[in-house]
């Protein structure tokens, strides 16, 4: 790993270094014919200011690789800034790659260390992310003393600043990512909002990380095309299902996707709330394109009985050109990065239910996670996926009050949120939903209000923002009930929000801190109470 001490331990090395050349001194005094030496003789001296110079220069190594940079940023766009904490160097490492990975989407970063953290940082800051690391018994790491001596001390307003966590820890542990939530209790506490829930990582848990690279490709505005920092060990599902949602809507297609597993794997579970995360691929005729311009043969047939089309069908192809034989191409080649859409069936159903718009690019053509499962794939083609656990997200017990608040294709992990409680008996149910127009873009309208008129859906408010009604906007819906939100959280309610991370999430955020006040809604947020899925 590619590791930067902290300038705390840079100190810390210079100080023993030196102890350790006046160590090494005194033990190279000799006796010679007239007793003990004072002083070492010429030759000694020599070797120690050798020592001395050797170990200056790699002082300054340390402190080059570990100096404050100053950033180039374009003065118009405040930059976002990426804080870590870390015991062992891994939190250093993961915060590296995501001011890399923010960087590649377009955006200015500063990255600091957490002990460099004060006031005005945060103050210049619209956008903050920390990866922070928890180590022993939910302790931070050593290097971030200055900073927890500036979080007893008071510190203005943070109501600017948008933040999000990587919590790094280990569940064997009682006090599993202390630190990380004790730095969002900090920010919730003095006003700053949270773009997205924490995300804990057990033990630099693949999947975890993979998540939140999903995360920073939303922040840049559309899913980065970096690789996958950790391999993802896909399954062959089958596409059994593709249905055009919204014909005629003002906005993107919108496809309900089904998708059954293996006949090996048939037995593979998951829970309302849990991701599917899918291996795209390129359009045949962009792949073609390339063997063409690359004067190679696609049918080639590679060592794990995959043709070379094949191969590259799955791999990132800008900026890499065919020169040498093919085993270099290969080794240059780097696996697309995968896409995750929120699971919309249920538990107890036999097939993995996806509802996703087709995205589109500057230049009119598809994305590739999009592009690949709406227009390209065919019914019985194989799908690369894989069932993510996002725990954070899961249901509660059936007599437990929900509140389920979405829009667009957030749909999605709502219905299966609906679909389990329905098979649980679970009747205490609000959907709040927001979309274009009601002729086009209600999702699963028959299924929805069917729901409700058995009864098993008590509330359903969807409104549509193109219809000239009051409320455009869910978070407008919600405002205007806000009475019924607060008896329902009285009652003990859930509230589960599925959707947008840019607009719906933080409007919807902002409507709950204005009904029951910021404290409450903290308190929710650490009872598991408010979880949020977005994107």
């Amino acid at each position: 790993m590619n590791l930067r001490p902290s300038r705390a331990l840079l100190g810390n090395v210079l100080v023993i270094g030196a102890l350790l050349l006046i160590a090494a001194l005194l033990l190279r005094l000799h006796v010679d014919d007239s007793g003990w030496q004072v002083a070492p003789r010429p030759r000694d001296w020599q070797w120690a200011v050798t020592s001395l110079l050797a170990y200056v220069g790699l002082c300054g190594v340390l402190w080059w690789r570990t100096r404050p940079r100053i950033e180039r940023v374009d003065p118009s766009q405040r930059p976002v800034l990426v804080v870590w904490a870390s015991q062992t160097g891994f939190a250093l490492q993961l915060a590296e790659r995501t001011a890399d990975a923010l960087r590649s989407a377009g955006l200015a970063v500063r990255l600091r260390s957490i002990e460099a953290l004060d006031a005005t940082l945060l103050a210049q800051s619209d956008r903050v992310l920390f990866v922070a690391s928890t180590t022993g018994e939910g302790d931070p790491p050593d290097h971030a003393a200055p900073f927890l001596l500036r979080m007893d001390q008071p510190m203005p307003s943070l109501a600017h600043l948008q933040y999000g966590v990587l919590a790094l820890g280990d569940r064997s542990y009682d006090h599993y990512c202390a630190f990380g939530h004790q730095l969002d209790g900090w920010l919730r506490r003095h006003g700053a909002r949270a773009m997205f829930d924490t995300v804990e990582v057990n033990n630099a848990d693949p999947a975890s990380l993979r998540h939140w690279q999903q995360l920073l490709g939303q922040l840049g505005g559309a899913p980065t095309e970096q690789p996958d920092w950790t391999a993802i060990d896909y399954q062959p599902w089958t596409l059994v299902k593709r249905e055009h949602l919204n014909p005629g809507s003002v906005g993107g297609p919108v496809h309900w996707l089904r998708l059954r597993p293996p006949v090996d794997q048939a037995d593979v579970r998951w829970q309302a709330g849990d991701i599917a995360e899918i291996g795209p691929r390129h359009a045949p005729a962009v792949v073609d394109a390339w063997l063409r311009s690359h004067a190679l043969d696609g049918d080639a047939r590679l060592d794990d009985g995959q043709t070379l089309h094949q191969h590259l069908s799955r791999s990132h192809l800008p900026g890499v050109t065919a020169g040498g034989d093919l085993p270099t191409l290969l080794s240059l080649l780097q696996p697309l990065p995968h896409r995750e859409y929120s699971i919309a069936s249920a538990a107890h159903e036999d097939a993995v239910d996806l509802v996703l718009r087709r995205q589109v690019r500057d230049d009119g053509t598809p994305g590739i996670g999009s592009g690949w499962l709406c227009d390209i794939a065919q019914l019985g083609d194989t799908i690369d996926l894989r069932v993510r656990r996002n725990p954070n997200f899961h249901g509660v017990a059936a007599d437990v009050p929900l509140i389920l608040i979405g829009n667009g294709t957030g749909i999605a992990g709502l219905r299966a949120h609906l679909r389990e409680r329905d098979a649980a008996g679970a009747s205490r149910n609000w959907l709040l939903f927001g979309e274009r127009s009601a002729a086009h873009d209600f999702h699963f309208r028959t299924e929805l209000e069917q729901m409700q008129q058995r009864g098993m859906l008590e509330r359903l408010d969807a409104v549509f923002s193109r219809d000239g009604a009051p409320h455009r906007y869910v978070q407008h819906r919600l405002q205007a009930e806000a009475p019924l939100l607060r008896r329902w959280v009285d009652d003990g309610a859930t509230i589960l929000v599925c959707g947008s991370l840019q607009g719906m999430a933080p409007a919807v955020d902002a409507v709950i801190e204005e009904v029951v006040g910021a404290e409450r809604r903290d308190a929710l947020v650490v009872a598991g109470r408010y979880r949020r899925d977005v994107y």
